[in-house]
């Protein structure tokens, strides 16, 4: 193994994370906060720190081998995570490192589950630096290292395919880093667009920065205490549901939609069609049953219904209503959203539409040939045969994920959480949304989570936002002997 090498990458991203990093020091340091000495000391040793290991592994940096890139790739995070807790534990915000290493792994991998239990009362430096590391998060922090530097040669194309969510589909480019730096170019176009549109809005300059950092990374952490409830803004609302909606769609289709002027591409692909389908019907199941119910009025419930569902869809964990006091319906809906998720090649997480799609027509082929054993049947997905190697490999990912889930939720069940919290807790982790139900519902935190509950939740959000194979392949033992 190159770990000269590795090292060296990492400290150069480490560098980089720093710089990021030193925005909201600055703020903290002209705002006078009493965080902004905790906030210098952190941003100080992640640059310098980061950038003094550089330099000393320069000399010594080599080529990237396939298994380099896996460990590169998973180490890359849990240091972002680590140094991105530096500023939470400095400043006090949160009391241990736990606390604060859960919240960076958290914002990082866009989850939004949190342990911070008063965060309006956060001073803005360290809820600026909250949002941050979720919209780093978003697109990928190795897809911007690969846009940004072009020095990784060969491992370029390895480290990005085993960070991207989805299955990889087809690329933009013929180079990955150029792929890269349109994805990047699309998801700040996007950013600056919701800013833009929240100002307008009426949304305080500081909350706009915040929420359209956190919106379009399907993040959901606001720097308020009640998420988008708190405003009490039905355009600011509906303005957020939009752009959640946006983020949750294959960011490739927008390059051939708004770049390349093919429309097509983006209304007859049969992920977004199944996506606003499923969207739609979850809509409509969920403003019924609270209708029905006498919870809300019709205009209510289908702002609210169509709020939460899209939030809970694109993983993103913004909340408008307290959905853990609606009907057993709607919260099964919201507890299957979960595990859903948005689109390949989208910000979002959970098992993704794509597969669901995939899984539903593999389990169709094996009905029919259940009576016609010898029958030669393409998977196809629109107008595209699926390789047979993808097939096996949403299959094993599939497995892989409610094994881990089913585990996950007997674990945290037997450190004392009851049946829903554990359930949504492990769900919630696994798929990067956020809040859950019962103890870790939108009113509530993961505060209270015993610590060896926070450990396992924290593997889990690792896990789910690398795809389960990147994270899972350095505990099998041939991993390490192969080469």
């Amino acid at each position: 193994m190159n770990l000269i090498t590795i090292v060296h990458f990492l400290s150069l991203l480490v560098t980089l994370l720093g710089g990021v990093m030193a925005v909201p020091t600055a703020l903290s340091l002209v705002q006078g906060e009493p965080s902004a000495g905790a906030m210098s000391a952190a941003t100080i040793i992640t640059t310098f720190g980061g950038g003094l290991v550089f330099l000393l592994t320069r000399s010594r940096r080599q080529k990237l081998a396939q298994r380099d890139v896996f460990v590169l790739v998973v180490a890359a995070w849990v240091a972002a995570c680590i140094f991105g807790a530096l500023p939470y534990y400095f400043s006090g915000a949160l009391p241990t490192f736990l606390d604060a290493f859960f919240e960076a792994m958290s914002g990082f991998t866009t989850t939004g589950a949190t342990v911070m239990t008063h965060i309006s009362d956060q001073s803005q430096g360290i809820l600026l630096w909250r949002s941050l590391t979720q919209w780093l998060g978003g697109m990928g922090i190795i897809t911007l290292f690969v846009a940004l530097f072009p020095l990784l040669g060969i491992g370029a194309a390895q480290m990005a395919d085993a960070e991207m969510p989805g299955e990889a589909g087809e690329r933009m480019t013929s180079r990955i880093r150029e792929t890269a730096k349109v994805l990047w170019l699309i998801y700040i176009s996007f950013t600056v667009l919701c800013f833009g549109s929240l100002m307008v809005a009426g949304l305080p300059l500081f909350d706009s920065v915040n929420i359209s950092l956190t919106t379009l990374p399907t993040g959901g952490f606001a720097p308020v205490n009640l998420s988008i409830e708190e405003y009490g803004n039905t355009a600011v609302q509906l303005i957020v549901n939009f752009f959640m909606l946006l983020a949750g769609i294959n960011f490739a289709l927008f390059y051939y939609l708004f770049m390349k002027r093919k429309p097509g591409k983006l209304f007859k692909n049969p992920e977004f069609q199944l996506y606003i389908g499923l969207m739609a019907a979850a809509i409509l199941f969920i403003t019924f049953n609270l209708v029905v119910n006498d919870v809300m009025p019709f205009a209510d419930a289908l702002r609210q219904g169509s709020f939460q569902a899209t939030s809970i869809m694109t993983t993103t964990g913004y909340t408008s209503a307290n959905y853990d006091t609606w009907p057993v319906f709607s919260r099964a809906i919201i507890l299957m959203l979960m595990v859903v998720g948005g689109s390949a090649g989208a910000t979002a997480g959970g098992i993704k539409v794509i597969r669901l799609l995939v899984l539903i027509k593999y389990s169709y082929r094996r009905v029919v040939l259940a009576f016609n054993p010898n029958a030669v049947i393409p998977l196809k997905v629109g107008d595209t045969v699926m390789p047979e190697k993808t097939v096996s490999r949403i299959m094993s990912l599939t497995v892989l994920y409610l094994a881990i889930l089913w585990g996950g939720f007997l674990v945290m069940s037997a450190l004392g959480l009851d049946i829903e919290t554990a359930l949504s807790a492990v769900v919630s982790a696994i798929s990067n949304v956020g809040p859950g139900l019962g103890g870790v519902g939108p009113y509530e935190n993961f505060a209270w989570i015993p610590d060896a509950g926070k450990g396992v939740l924290i593997v889990l959000m690792l896990a789910g936002r690398l795809e389960l194979f990147t994270l899972l392949v350095l505990f099998v033992p041939s991993f390490w002997r192969r080469y």
